[in-house]
């Protein structure tokens, strides 16, 4: 029978179970608001950092001749202004908003993965510590935030500056990926009940595909640092000339990465302003379904436009047509979402308050960024602009007018939502026209004086150069905006402590976040809501009254437990009830390690870093033991007469979903490492190597066939599981992970077969490409023991069946992938001789 409970006592009890931890051991925190807004305040101190970086950059660049800064000195601030605005600031802020508002807009109390938020959290932390803390020291990365070798290789920096940029960036991607493994599992399968793919809110697709560009597209660039990294610590070729390797394949890396970051960046930004341009006009989204499609097209034709970057190098002509072609492609499905917008606001009541201020200051300058964009991607033209100031304000222009305007917007649109309080009026209309008056002063005149030839990255120029004036107006505007965003951050500070009261939903809109109490309380809903459209809250305005009192899902609270609802990905249709983790000191102490291991690397301290590896190890199969149960679970009453199973005792349960998107982001590393393998062997000089690697046929098969006997064993514990013979499942397990050791040995065989690393390219390559195979080898033989160990402890049965099913993914994506290594060894060198 249903226990009732006031909307009061409902509160308490739910409260208890969902707070996060006051004073110090709000370390140990995991709540989803908590961590998002942790994540928004580290970056908005990065972004303090990074305008006071680009204020000596401007003072510097005011004059001819200045001496204000010398060579060194401006080379390590403008490659610590870049570095912090695109890693330390854009990526992690608007995560921070995502980790804040998804879970309230897609009517869930939590984050799938609420210790992963955590430790992506720690991670952004750690590895913007390591970049700050360098240049305090005067010991900051100087070769420019795309690290181009070889300068930033270690013939021309011997030091220990690059070394920084790479374990801090590096660090900081982790976090990168772990959040968008979080928001995908989140937005998937954490929905409320009825919310279908159709209903979601549109800010929820922008993130979904922006999460997946994430998994894609960072994986490149971390491949990219681990490569430079080796190669500066341990002397292995793979962007050394006279060795076989080729510094182009650094700016591959870099730009497969690089390109999509500015697409990363400005979608989760547009999704902010096709949720706030409705809410303005009072009307619903002009072309739901075409923006959606837009905002995938985007993601997809953004991968392949890396070498508008590279127009320069000396790339075959053919190649020089497709990707100009493919980046004045990007614009159509762009287009469709300006339209979208423009469409929206002219059939509605435009209601021109201070966030839409905000958001007709974006369409302005992102149309004016988008047109010199199509101007770049004509390559007579980009040959001409190139690694000119003209590409420094189009990049101000789309990134500034495509992230920093719309994310003000939703600062002083989501802050009564934080904080119960309304922003202030007339102090806020006066920041907006300093930041839009001074931004356009500042980047507009860069347009010209790059047409007239002004090199990019150079921290002096002659008087007769004819620049001064217009670098005097940038410098100018420059310190006009820094007023506008203290003035914006001064508004934001009396809001908090000053502005009125803020009611419910007091722009009167239509997504679910607004039918929670602002500020919103530590599980978000009482009851999770029941959806039958795409603005639930224009469907039904009592909603936040129905659900405060207890009338829809998860209404009874679970004592010690915190509960949502995991939904069919499609339908959104009730499946199970998720059990999520409550406060825990473990992210905490696996960041820990990891920064030991980081930082080791770093100063090559390699013992004492594999010891942190080890312990991070340690602490994550920790963190895993802790999941689960040992005893078959009842069923949940979810609401009234209708039973639920918990998510472990589920198929399709958030754990899988997680596996299946970091195995994403593995395959994106894996194919960029094979591209990289490819790459050098048909176009880097020196090239084909001396003699080809003979790997001995025996070895390198038993490399091959080991880690599919492997996934047998582990699919034929499976089915034993499913049967019911749990000894036999145990015993298959430990089957797979003796074959996953012996593929091991048998992969160090063959490594120890090879020539020197140091050699050559062809034998550093190899030599990564076996170390890649090994490692998963490992992980699997580890996670197989873990499995067989919970198997035998109660954890594991027919109806517990989550960790065999993602065990059995890390296994099939192991064998493919030391397939495909031993196959491009085996044979390449015969199809390319």
């Amino acid at each position: 029978m249903k226990q009732h409970f006031s909307p009061i006592a409902l509160h308490h009890a739910l409260d208890k179970d969902w707070r996060s931890p006051k004073g110090w051991r709000g370390i140990s925190a995991v709540n989803h608001t908590t961590v998002g807004l942790r994540f928004i305040v580290a970056a908005l101190v990065f972004f303090l950092i990074g305008g006071v970086l680009a204020m000596l950059l401007r003072a510097q660049l005011a004059t001819s001749g200045n001496a204000f800064l010398d060579s060194d000195a401006y080379n390590q601030v403008f490659t610590m202004h870049g570095t912090v605005m695109m890693f330390l600031f854009a990526i992690p802020m608007l995560e921070g908003f995502s980790f804040y508002l998804l879970p309230k807009m897609l009517g869930a109390r939590d984050l799938a993965y609420p210790r992963l938020g955590a430790y992506a959290w720690w991670c952004y932390l750690a590895g913007g510590l390591i970049l700050v803390t360098a240049m305090a020291l005067g010991l900051a990365p100087d070769s420019g935030w795309f690290m181009y070798t070889p300068l930033s290789g270690p013939t021309y920096r011997p030091g220990i500056n690059s070394d920084i940029w790479l374990i801090g960036v590096t660090f900081a991607e982790i976090s990168a990926i772990c959040g968008a493994v979080e928001l995908i599992a989140t937005i998937l399968k954490l929905r409320a009940p009825g919310m279908g793919l159709n209903r979601m809110p549109i800010f929820a697709w922008y993130i979904l595909v922006t999460a997946g560009m994430i998994l894609v597209g960072f994986p490149p660039l971390i491949l990219g640092s681990i490569l430079l990294e080796i190669e500066r610590a341990f002397g292995l070729p793979f962007f050394d000339v006279t060795r076989g390797g080729d510094p182009l394949l650094w700016q591959h890396l870099f730009w497969l990465f690089g390109h999509p970051e500015v697409y990363i960046i400005f979608l989760p930004a547009a999704g902010m302003v096709s949720t706030m341009i409705p809410v303005f006009a009072q009307r619903p989204l002009a072309g739901y379904v075409w923006v959606v499609a837009s905002v995938a097209a985007v993601g997809f034709l953004s991968f392949g436009l890396w070498v508008h970057h590279m127009f320069t190098v000396g790339i075959p002509q053919l190649a020089v047509l497709f990707f100009s072609a493919a980046s004045m492609l990007v614009t159509v499905p762009t287009a469709v979402q300006f339209f979208a917008w423009i469409a929206t606001l002219w059939s509605g009541q435009t209601r021109f308050r201070l966030p839409m201020l905000y958001l007709a200051g974006f369409l302005v300058v992102f149309v004016t960024g988008g047109l010199t964009g199509v101007m770049l991607a004509l390559v007579p033209f980009n040959w001409q602009a190139h690694d000119t100031h003209f590409v420094v304000a189009h990049l101000h222009y789309v990134l500034t007018g495509g992230m920093v305007f719309p994310l003000l917007a939703a600062a002083c649109y989501w802050m009564p939502h934080i904080t119960g309080r309304m922003p202030a009026g007339k102090t806020g209309i006066t920041a907006f026209w300093l930041i839009f008056v001074g931004f356009n002063l500042t980047f507009l005149p860069m347009h010209l004086t790059g047409l007239l030839g002004m090199p990019r990255r150079i921290y002096t120029y002659p008087s007769d150069a004819g620049w001064d004036t217009l670098n005097l107006l940038s410098s100018l505007g420059a310190f006009i905006q820094a007023m506008g965003f203290l003035v914006f951050l001064l508004d934001m500070f009396l809001h908090t402590r000053a502005g009125r009261a803020a009611p419910r939903n007091p722009w009167n809109a239509g997504t679910l976040e607004w039918a929670t109490p602002t500020p919103p309380p530590s599980y978000n809903f009482a009851s999770l809501p029941d959806v039958q459209g795409r603005d639930p809250l224009w469907d039904n305005p009592a909603l936040g009254a129905e659900l405060a009192g207890g009338r829809h899902w998860l209404a009874i609270p679970a004592p010690g437990q915190r509960q949502t609802l995991s939904v069919d990905v499609l339908t959104g249709n009730p499946r199970s009830v998720v059990q999520l983790p409550g406060p825990s000191w473990l992210p905490f102490y696996a960041a820990i390690a990891t920064g030991v291991f980081f930082v080791c690397i770093l100063f090559k301290i390699y013992e004492v870093a594999i010891v942190g590896a080890l312990a991070a190890l340690l602490v994550f199969l920790r963190w895993a033991w802790q999941n689960g149960a040992r005893d078959d679970p009842a069923s949940i009453e979810a609401v009234a007469q209708i039973m639920l199973p918990a998510h472990f005792a589920a198929s399709g349960a958030p754990g899988w979903w997680g596996m299946a998107c970091s195995l994403a982001a593995n395959a994106a590393l894996f194919g960029s490492l094979l591209f990289g393998y490819l790459f050098l062997w048909t176009m880097a000089p020196n090239w084909p190597p001396p003699a080809w690697i003979d790997i001995p046929p025996a070895w390198g098969a038993l490399a091959a066939c080991l880690p599919v006997a492997a996934t047998i064993a582990v699919r034929a514990a499976c089915s034993a599981n499913q049967s019911g013979r749990r000894q036999a499942c145990s015993f298959w397990l430990l089957a797979g992970a003796l074959a996953s050791i012996v593929a091991i040995l048998a992969v160090c065989m063959v490594v120890g077969r090879l020539p020197p690393a140091t050699s050559h390219a062809y034998v550093a390559t190899t030599f990564v490409l076996l170390c890649y195979a090994g490692l998963h080898m490992a992980i699997a033989g580890i996670l197989a023991v873990h499995v067989a160990l919970r198997c035998r402890a109660g954890y594991v049965s027919r109806v517990r069946s989550l960790e065999p099913a993602v065990l059995r993914l890390w296994c099939d994506y192991t064998a493919i992938a030391a397939v495909v290594v031993i196959a491009a060894l085996y044979g390449l060198p015969r199809v390319f001789p």
